[in-house]
């Protein structure tokens, strides 16, 4: 129980310390709330947006008045009896054995308050845990660092794409932070492509990874499921209204862990179906023929797209990577007569994950980005990738 109360004290001071920092950071930025995301001095759970949050809410303040009563219960009745009791009014200490009764009452009274907590908690949990009768089944990967999504049930099955932070915000940290009034409420949490669910429909979300452990949280939705590789973990949320909600990755899960935000836009029913037929109709337009053989300047210029979209954040624009992140400029796998050497590293990664595999890019897309790396820079080897060549290596 005391844990329990030091806890709550401990997240308080944490509370005070953060309203202190965003305070100083509003007065020097033009820094409001986001609607579905942080808010300016918040010191409370995020606003539910889920049945689930809800509850969540509800148990955190009957955990924390409940503690709060024993607390002041308890030290009430033990600085009562040091005070009343004390030697200089002439009190003495008492000699006396154990008391059945104390033992049975002190042993009961905190079994009836643990129940009283365990019931309502294990009612959220279990609720929590029920992803069945899902009406759209999306898998998250976790990817260093962004996300992959892939809606692999319901309406809107076969779509998916990676989800990386806004460039511009991106550029804007590298820079230092944004400068002295500008807007930057949603800084840092601004997305590329963000996840799109339709409301008031159960949506399973099952979380992997394919190089380190990340997290997927979005606290608008109570949900926070670790993302695994090799395993494959799920949680559930029914968004009750409309509107953009953000989270991040809750795993320290690298060096660019803070540059891994979660978008989710909650559409009504009909705008989700507008979004599923607009995505569908993209996915049969970009859809290449494996077969093609592409000009030298064609794919390199497609591979620049690519390159700066998901490899330059982590090898840097310049392709000279930085600390444990190898560089591409002069790299000898770059320079290797033998493609199928680059080609491996970026289907199947290298390094225990350091270098996650990037199955999830098309063939023409991985035989561009190839094509560019082995002729940029100070690389000029003047090697073209086909996607006939990538797609013989996935087999």
């Amino acid at each position: 129980m005391m844990k329990c109360i030091l806890g709550k004290l401990a997240s308080a001071m944490l509370a005070a310390t953060a309203w202190a920092g965003t305070a100083a950071f509003s007065a020097a930025h033009a820094v409001k709330d986001l609607p579905g995301g942080p808010a300016v001095n918040q010191l409370n759970l995020h606003p539910a947006v889920t049945r689930i949050a809800a509850d969540q809410a509800w148990l955190h303040w009957f955990m924390l008045i409940l503690c709060t009563v024993i607390f002041v219960a308890v030290f009430a009745v033990m600085f009562y009896s040091i005070w009343k009791h004390r030697k200089s009014v002439g009190h003495k200490a008492a000699s006396f054995h154990e008391s059945v009764t104390v033992e049975i009452i002190w042993t009961i009274i905190p079994f009836i308050i643990v129940i009283l907590m365990a019931l309502p908690a294990t009612k959220v949990i279990v609720a929590m845990k029920d992803t069945t009768n899902a009406d759209l089944t999306i898998k998250a990967t976790g990817m260093q660092w962004k996300w992959g999504y892939d809606y692999l049930k319901g309406e809107g099955e076969g779509i998916g794409f990676v989800s990386t932070i806004d460039a511009k915000h991106r550029a804007m940290s590298d820079a230092g932070g944004p400068k002295a009034g500008e807007e930057v409420n949603d800084y840092l949490l601004r997305v590329d492509n963000p996840l799109v669910v339709p409301v008031d429909k159960k949506v399973r979300i099952i979380t992997t990874a394919n190089d380190v452990i990340h997290a997927f949280m979005v606290p608008a939705f109570g949900i926070k499921q670790d993302a695994i590789p090799g395993f494959v973990r799920d949680t559930w949320f029914r968004a009750e209204k409309t509107g953009d909600f953000y989270g991040q990755c809750a795993e320290l899960c690298g060096k660019e862990h803070a540059y891994m935000p979660i978008h989710v836009k909650v559409l009504s029913t009909e705008d989700y179906s507008k979004w599923v037929d607009g995505e569908k109709k993209k996915m049969a337009a970009k859809a290449d023929d494996p077969t093609k053989v592409w000009t030298a300047e064609e794919i390199t210029k497609r591979g620049e797209k690519v390159y700066a979209a998901n490899c330059s954040a982590c090898h840097q624009p310049n392709g000279k990577g930085a600390g444990p992140i190898k560089t591409l400029d002069g790299a000898a796998v770059v320079l290797d007569a033998d493609k199928t050497k680059q080609i491996a590293v970026l289907l199947n990664g290298q390094n225990n994950g350091a270098m996650p595999a990037w199955k999830t890019l098309s063939d023409t897309d991985l035989a561009a980005v190839i094509t560019y790396t082995k002729n940029n820079w100070s690389n000029k080897t003047g090697q073209l990738v086909q996607p006939a060549e990538v797609a013989l290596a996935r087999k």
